[in-house]
């Protein structure tokens, strides 16, 4: 294929929501027993066992986990210790396949009623394989569709697209993993982001999606050291430039780096997750402990469709075509489980699980320099992942770029720049040459967001030697905050490009001071020492109906790539909460520009006249004009209120979601609730102020839903001396470098609309 794509098939790939499948899929039918005590009493282990003949059936034996190919579908099969103790049961599925996971490393045999496997061995994740497992591998020399073998013998479908000929490298390499379509030769545009500044690129689908074999659970173990493997085998390559390789992607493939990079594959030089999340359950599926049925279960059930078999069309066709290889990776495709039920059974934080789909839990054992960006109001991650910054403490070198704004503002010009100069110095260890790139950005920006003019990407080291490059991008601040995007008057109104730009030397920022206002009566928030009208027993009520407003801000409109919200003519429809629906609370007009950057804490005391509720508190900037911008929320289930103490902080709680803690608010008693706000960036001029309002969850976040518990239940804020219910946030020393306040509904992800006072009147 031409790597050098028109903008709209640039943007074809964008749509980081992949189509869903009509294809059926069967039930995960595997059920485990520990193997130190069986519950099949009636298997005998002495000399009176018959004999069974030798199994029928093939076996693929791998990481904690064991696939059964070519057996009768129908028959029962269990998974024993070589002592005969019953470890695990299931049923062969109509493709003759059955997988059994989450199996301890050791010996085991499997068997029927009449056959039994030989003894084999089940992998520990820590069996590192041998180098010939990567250097045997001829991987397509001269670029195209191909496909490489993991250690459990899996093969996963790669497109391998070179910026030149063979013989004319070799190249510097970048990788991108994940379930979507990476190596579908045909949805390969995001490769010309690459390939035009001189990469290789390799597309590679993980194992149970596209046509690459085995069954797909999202980031299991198994499916981290599959990209190890992967970056192991494509650096063995004649064509890889030192041979070693970066990772690249947005969103999906930018949170599979996270996984990849912590069982440090020897032959990874970077990585660079854009748009990603640090914790599954906090971040995107349980945000508060509640479930976001907007975007999280719906892309799950994508994932699922996907990866039934042929759930991608593309692999239908390259199987029909003559791919045998496609067509036999399908065969175990009913054996990956159902994700969404799995979700409505597990509505609490638990252990290993949680903390295995969390990367701030094991993003310290990442040692290569990374790149990462993303976006405070990103409409499908979330947001929540600059949490998890201060977590990388092994890497040399951790560049972050946050703004305001979408789930593409990753890619946008401005901050595509200095990605682009990250990969060119350290995997293409050369002196950054923007040229390339700026061509791409402005075709993208058309087909993306709807606008073609951009500030121009300069080569900010042209003339320098590589290594004075590298030290002078290395001595720049690390993190790097644009501030308003969107609303810079040079360009036309929701334009990804900040209106100014601060750095720091780490995030959190060590100079934020955590500021409280306390909330009063009359939807007053107060400073300290600010005189007030509170009394002894101030309350505010409201009934907690979530169908009070729509489910979303965003109306929904296709005004672009199925995804419209991203362009700067996007409309939204964020309305004032009806009145008795929520409670505001709002400071008095600053006299001098605060800038508040981080987290922060929304801390009340709560009663209701049922046992649970759902909080969602949002902060907006109210200007001298009357003008109301979004800025930030956050949400909490009440009965999921039990701190992680060891891990929270003022500004920042953090809850266990653990079944465990949960508690049901106790009748005629106000009790603490904080409730965490995302982190945020945003400038609050002199004139303008703070506004907290708390209602039901909906109307916050474009794209996400909730699934509450609210129904028309009274909730009461009190805020009083005995219970001072306030507001933390991080107040940071920036200059405000543009003084006129941007145009209403320019900012990126954060509408606008008429400030209407709550009907308590904050």
């Amino acid at each position: 294929m031409n790597p050098r794509r028109s903008a709209a098939a640039l943007a074809a790939l964008m749509l980081l929501v992949a189509c869903s499948s009509d294809a059926d899929k069967g039930a995960d039918t595997t059920t485990q027993t520990p193997a130190t005590a069986p519950t099949d009493t009636t298997v005998a282990t002495d000399s009176t066992v018959p004999t069974l003949a030798p199994a029928t059936f093939a076996l693929m034996p791998g990481t904690e986990q064991v696939a059964v190919l070519q057996a009768e579908p129908g028959a029962a099969l269990s998974v024993r210790t070589v002592a005969g103790d019953l470890v695990a049961s299931g049923t062969v599925d109509s493709q003759g396949a059955l997988l059994f996971r989450n199996l301890t490393p050791g010996e085991y045999v499997v068997q029927s009623g009449t056959e039994s496997s030989d003894t084999f061995q089940v992998a520990d994740p820590s069996d590192v394989p041998p180098q010939a497992l990567y250097d045997d591998q001829a991987l397509l020399p001269a670029g195209g569709f191909g496909y490489i073998t993991v250690r459990d013998g899996t093969t996963l479908s790669a497109n391998v697209i070179l910026p030149g000929p063979a013989d004319a490298g070799p190249y510097p390499t970048v990788v991108e993993y994940s379930g979507y379509q990476p190596s579908d030769p045909d949805s390969a545009q995001l490769a010309a982001l690459y390939t035009t500044q001189g990469f290789a690129y390799v597309g590679v689908n993980m194992r149970g999606t596209g046509c690459s074999g085995g069954s797909f659970r999202f980031f299991e173990t198994v499916q981290s050291l599959d990209g190890y493997d992967v970056v192991e085998a494509v650096a063995a390559q004649p064509w890889v430039m030192d041979n070693e390789v970066g990772m690249v992607g947005i969103s999906y493939p930018g949170i599979s780096q996270l996984f990849v990079a912590a069982t440090q594959p020897p032959s990874l030089n970077s990585i660079t997750p854009l748009s990603v999340l640090d914790d599954s359950f906090r971040s995107t599926l349980y945000p508060g402990g509640i479930l976001n049925t907007g975007f999280a279960v719906d892309w799950t059930q994508q994932r699922v469709d996907n990866g039934k078999p042929y759930g991608q069309e593309w692999t239908r066709v390259r199987a029909d075509g003559g791919d045998k290889v496609c067509a036999d990776n399908q065969l175990l495709r009913l054996q990956n489980p159902d994700l969404v039920a799995e979700i409505d059974e597990n509505p609490y934080y638990a252990n290993p699980l949680g903390d295995s789909l969390a990367p701030i839990t094991f993003v310290d054992r990442i040692e290569v320099p990374i790149f990462i960006a993303g976006a405070w109001q990103d409409e499908q991650t979330g947001g929540h992942f600059a949490n998890m910054l201060a977590s990388f403490t092994s890497s040399p070198h951790v560049f972050a770029t946050l703004t305001n704004g979408l789930h593409t503002e990753s890619l946008s010009p401005p901050v595509a720049g200095r990605y682009m100069e990250f990969l060119q110095l350290y995997v293409g260890k050369q002196v950054p040459d923007l040229t390339a790139g700026a061509a791409l950005a402005s075709a993208l920006g058309g087909a993306l967001w709807g606008v073609s003019t951009f500030a121009p990407l300069e080569s900010r080291f042209t003339g320098m030697t590589y290594a004075n490059a590298l030290a002078a991008f290395e001595a720049e601040p690390p993190v790097r905050v644009h501030f308003e995007q969107g609303g810079n008057a040079a360009y036309s109104p929701g334009t990804p490009e900040p209106n100014f730009i601060a750095e720091f030397d780490a995030w959190p920022i060590p100079e934020a001071q955590a500021t409280s206002w306390v909330l009063a009566g009359g939807g007053q928030l107060l400073a300290q020492g600010e005189a007030g009208a509170a009394t002894d027993a101030d309350t505010s009520s409201y009934t907690a109906d979530p169908a009070a407003l729509p489910a979303t801000f965003y109306d929904g409109t296709d005004q672009g790539g199925g995804n419209g919200v991203w362009r700067a003519d996007v409309q939204y429809d964020w309305r004032p909460m009806p009145d008795l629906t929520g409670v505001g609370f709002i400071t008095s007009p600053f006299l001098t520009d605060r800038v508040v950057a981080g987290s922060g804490s929304v801390d009340l005391w709560v009663q209701a006249d049922a046992a649970d509720t759902d909080l969602e508190v949002t902060i907006s900037e109210v200007r001298g004009d009357g003008t109301e911008i979004y800025v930030q929320s956050g949400w909490l289930r009440a009965s999921q209120r039990a701190l992680d103490e060891a891990a929270s902080s003022e500004l920042h709680p953090v809850h266990t979601h653990a079944k465990d803690d949960a508690a049901d608010l106790p009748a005629d008693q106000f009790v603490p609730v904080r409730i965490g706000l995302f982190p945020f960036a945003h400038p609050f001029r002199a004139g303008s102020r703070i506004r907290l309002t708390i209602d039901a969850p909906g109307n916050s976040r474009a794209i996400w839903e909730f699934r509450t518990v609210s129904n028309g239940e009274t909730v009461t804020i009190a805020h009083d001396a005995e219970h001072p219910s306030r507001i933390v946030l991080p107040v940071v020393p920036v200059t405000v470098d543009a003084p006129m306040p941007p145009a209403c509904d320019s900012l990126r992800g954060q509408p606008c609309r008429t400030y209407v006072p709550a009907s308590n009147g904050g």
